[in-house]
């Protein structure tokens, strides 16, 4: 496994930090025979995490993309960051264009019977919920999907937790355990940090940490959000002119630096809310003189206005993501 670039675990660990997710959990259960799954349609980003057996995701092709069909095994799962066409199957070949988020086949009970799971597929299959703008925004900067893998050389940490999720999907075959959803969430968590380590990453947060000439810049604006980061004093950090320092950058990243600062500062100011910090205090320390202009700044990136994101995350505790269905609609 490629090593991660230096920083990248310091900004992984920072992207994370406040990420506002619920995952609801909607079936667990196994496919036998000929079958075709997929979540697509709902309007909701969503996982699908492989407890026993082997199958293929199909995602079709789109702009920038090639189509793929990347083989899952037990213990991997994907995470699809955004509602997006994609299908799971016992095939390789991916069905034929404009069918790849048609479903067919019934999902069964899980078996704990070993003959059954050596000719079947378990599956445990939900959505995720991005309670802030910001968030949407900030995972628009990593691949719209993630595939973890269970053998990397990473660490135990991604293997415990599957081990976990296979031991409560277990425990009540027919009542899926609500920590389920939660366990996922983790799980998300450790794969999004392990995007640093990959060599195919569309451009975003992770490209640019990979460049040696903008780690550093990156590193300093998240450390010093207040400092006045303007284009030109960016490309003199990075010793480039400005026209060729905006082209790369936006390369890299897929949007302009200035875009990129606004949106490390709005972070950085939606944890000072969440520990209670005054609407004036955080657009100082992320270095707004006016704070109309900081209110009207957080507000186009997050959705809402900075005195009443700081009231309700303040006063209510962030959603605990330990949700099941009670419809278990059939979505596959």
């Amino acid at each position: 496994m490629p090593l991660i670039p230096p920083h990248a675990e310091k900004i992984a660990d920072w992207l994370l930090a406040g990420l506002e997710l619920k995952s609801t959990l909607f079936h667990v259960g196994q496919y036998c025979g000929s079958w075709q799954a997929s979540t697509a349609g709902h309007q909701q980003a969503s996982f699908h995490v492989v407890l026993h057996g082997e199958c293929w995701l199909h995602l079709p092709a789109k702009p920038g993309r090639n189509a793929m069909s990347v083989h899952l095994t037990q213990g991997d799962a994907v995470f699809l960051l955004h509602d997006m066409p994609h299908c799971l199957s016992p095939l390789p070949v991916a069905p034929p264009a404009g069918q790849e988020s048609q479903r067919a086949g019934a999902m069964e009970a899980l078996s704990s019977d070993e003959s059954s799971t050596q000719q079947s597929l378990g599956l445990a299959c939900g959505f995720f919920e991005f309670r802030s703008g910001l968030d949407d925004q900030l995972l628009g900067l990593i691949p719209d999907h993630i595939v973890a893998r269970h053998n990397t050389a990473a660490p135990d940490g991604p293997r415990a937790v599957f081990d976990l999720i296979r031991a409560e999907v277990h425990r009540h075959p027919d009542a899926p355990s609500p920590l389920i959803a939660r366990l996922t969430e983790l799980l998300f968590f450790y794969a999004l940090r392990s995007v640093a380590a990959r060599d195919d990453i569309a451009p975003g947060l992770w490209s640019l940490m990979r460049r040696a000439e903008f780690a550093p810049l990156i590193t300093a604006i998240i450390d010093t959000p207040a400092e006045r980061w303007t284009t030109d004093r960016m490309a003199d950090f990075v010793h480039m002119s400005r026209a060729r320092f905006c082209k790369q950058f936006v390369e890299a990243c897929g949007q302009p630096p200035a875009q990129f600062v606004t949106l490390v500062r709005m972070k950085v100011a939606a944890a000072m809310l969440r520990k209670g910090t005054t609407t004036p205090d955080a657009a100082e320390q992320v270095g707004y003189q006016s704070e109309s202009a900081f209110a009207q700044a957080f507000k186009r990136v997050t959705g809402e206005q900075p005195g009443a994101y700081r009231r309700t995350r303040t006063q209510e505790p962030v959603a605990s993501g330990l949700a099941v269905d009670e419809k278990q609609a059939a979505l596959h």
